[in-house]
């Protein structure tokens, strides 16, 4: 179970990690990069980021809730409006079925 988790004997795998580790860490230093430097960085990364998504949310609400002052209460009016005016109206055909019934009706032409 732990060879194929390792993918080979896990004792080999280790000492190849530990290998490739050690001349990775030699490259790095070679070319002055530290591991401080690495963590340092990618920590300035993951607050970027995390500041970017939440100015992205409260950006995004902002312009919601702008558009919300208008358009709730004109949908609100409209949907009284709907009510008061239409009560004893038959329902209206939903998307498609003005089509169906004019291609079912005797006059089309089709069989």
């Amino acid at each position: 179970m732990l060879t194929r988790f390792f993918g080979g004997p896990p004792g080999q795998v280790i000492f190849r990690l530990i290998l490739i580790s050690l001349v990775a860490g030699v490259v790095l230093t070679a070319i002055g990069i530290s591991p401080y430097a690495i963590i340092d960085s990618a920590r300035r990364l993951l607050q970027r980021i995390y500041d970017l998504g939440f100015d992205s949310v409260e950006w995004l609400f902002r312009y919601i809730w702008l558009g919300a002052i208008i358009v709730v209460p004109v949908w609100l009016v409209s949907r009284i409006w709907s009510l008061m005016g239409h009560e004893d109206a038959p329902p209206r055909p939903g998307p498609g079925e003005a089509d169906r019934m004019a291609d079912t009706g005797p006059a089309s032409g089709k069989r």
